[in-house]
This record gives C-alpha cells, structure tokens and sequence, in this order.
C-alpha cells in the first residue's frame, strides 16, 4: 500500500499533474493513487523525487495479521 494520494493533497498537487511529471498516464497515476496497482521501485523513487519527499514516505507500514 502506498500513500501517493494523502502526500499530493497535503501538498495541493494533482494526480493530473503527477502523471505529466512522470511521463505517465492519468490512469496509471490514478491506479497508483487508488492502490489498484503498485508503482516499480524504481518509479516509487521517481515519485518520491517529483514530490520532494523520501520514498519511505509514500509507504504504508504492514500492518499484522
């Protein structure tokens, strides 16, 4: 699970605006926002360097079943 989409509203950014950045299609940044599909570690990183933030910060800690 990531948090793409609580780190673009707290920085009042837009998913349209992400996928530009990225190169990506609104869909595929959509899919990433909503958890339907997990980005490549490598464009984790890409993300993370687009928002200003460290990668970790887009994770979710696991929680235990």
């Amino acid at each position: 699970m990531n948090r793409i989409k609580e780190v673009l509203d707290a920085k009042g950014l837009t998913q349209i605006w992400l996928a530009k950045k990225l190169g990506k299609s609104y869909n595929m940044v959509n899919s990433y926002a909503k958890n339907r599909r997990q980005p490549s570690i490598e464009i984790l990183f890409r993300i993370a360097e687009i928002l200003n933030v460290e990668a970790r910060e887009l994770l979710t800690k696991r929680k235990n079943r």
